[in-house]
């Protein structure tokens, strides 16, 4: 297993993570079977946004004497009401929903304290200055959670709460066929069965998400990594075309500040089934060639750092030297910190020779020699 800083956390998360969702329709001795062998195979981040008693109560069960093992995603403003889960901002509701979870699971801390599920603006503008936020903040100062995220599906918002500097990582719904959407407050609008003939390549909004995060440090755990499953089936996935678990997970993590996919387990073969891609060749890692061949919406002029176009005559990594890129130009000036990342890299743009082997490679067109002399003079 290999392991991601998840941004200014500076925790070292698995990256490939627990997406606990499943969890609720499986016995306690399922559950502890699956943390376990999820825990063996080097698995340490877990998700748990279910409000659900029992589902809290088996994980509990499934984490004793093993806590210090994982970091838990645990969420602020899930409840339970009547017998239903309940996104809410009602103070008492919060407390009440959040003391049940740490005492579910038997714990007296949340690595990861999430803002629940913010996709509206509106949702956003209540929550600051609000005393759900004074709460969020009282449980950090008391260490009761020891970072501070936000869940959300939509990258207007999750734009806002990177810029505000409340939020220290965020869970964020990508895969390939989420990046090509517009942002939306109706996360149904990104399961939508057919897509609209004229979309094609990384939506901007999304693709100023991956670097903003990158250039503010605030890491990203994924949740909808799959798509629901759909992008596993040429039927239903909206390209035509089907892509693997291992392709999937490729796409996720070669994105900007991403450290680690939730994935909802529902077996140990599923397990087995992500875990392929921490062995996986770089051939079968390859989303690129599937979305370039696609019947539709094939991406276009847009790099995505996949790492098609290697090798290098002179070892430039053509993917990291693009991403700096790309994050230097959002600001007036190179930030030191882009600056420093780009310097250390052990070939840099001024060092390409205009071959263009790359650019034969390039599945999506990109004019990699032009961006290599534009790179160079960005950097001096």
């Amino acid at each position: 297993m290999n392991y991601r800083r998840l941004g200014k956390t500076e925790l070292m998360v698995s990256e490939i993570g627990l997406g606990a969702e499943w969890l609720e329709r499986h016995t306690p001795e399922e559950c502890i079977e699956l943390v376990k062998y999820c825990e063996e195979k080097g698995i340490n981040i877990l998700d748990c946004w279910m409000s659900e008693p029992n589902v809290r109560s088996n994980l509990g069960t499934a984490l004793k004497g093993r806590r210090d093992k994982w970091f838990i995603q645990g969420h602020i403003g899930s409840t339970w009401q009547d017998g239903q889960y309940v996104r809410s901002r009602e103070i008492s509701e919060v407390k009440k929903a959040f003391e049940d979870l740490l005492n579910r699971l038997g714990t007296d801390y949340i690595d990861l304290g999430m803002i629940h599920y913010v996709d509206e603006a509106k949702d956003w503008n209540e929550i600051l200055n609000s005393k759900y936020l004074d709460y969020v903040y009282d449980l950090k100062k008391s260490g009761i959670i020891k970072h501070i995220g936000i869940s959300t599906h939509n990258p207007v918002i999750a734009k806002k709460a990177v810029e505000s500097g409340i939020i220290e990582m965020m869970l964020f719904s990508v895969n390939p066929a989420f990046d090509i959407l517009p942002p939306t407050e109706d996360v149904d609008e990104y399961f939508a069965e057919e897509f609209d003939a004229d979309l094609g390549g990384i939506a901007p909004e999304r693709a100023e998400l991956y670097r903003l995060c990158e250039q503010h440090d605030v890491g990203i755990t994924v949740m909808k990594g799959f798509s629901g499953g759909r992008l596993f089936d040429e039927k239903r996935s909206p390209f035509g075309t089907a892509l693997t678990p291992v392709q999937c997970l490729h796409y996720c993590l070669t994105r900007p500040a991403v450290a680690s996919v939730m994935v909802g387990f529902d077996s140990t073969d599923q397990v087995d089934e992500s875990l392929r891609y921490e062995t996986a060749s770089e051939s079968e890692k390859d989303y690129a060639s599937v979305l370039a061949n696609a019947p539709r919406h094939a991406y276009s002029g847009q790099c995505t750092y996949c790492g098609h176009c290697k090798p290098c005559p002179v070892n430039i990594d053509i993917a990291m030297v693009n991403k700096f890129y790309d994050l230097a130009i959002m600001r007036s000036e190179v930030p030191e910190s882009v600056r420093s990342h780009y310097d250390l890299l052990e070939h840099h743009a001024d060092e390409c020779i205009s071959c263009k082997g790359c650019e034969s490679r390039c599945l999506f067109g990109v004019k990699i020699s032009d961006r290599m002399i534009k790179t160079a003079e960005l950097f001096g």
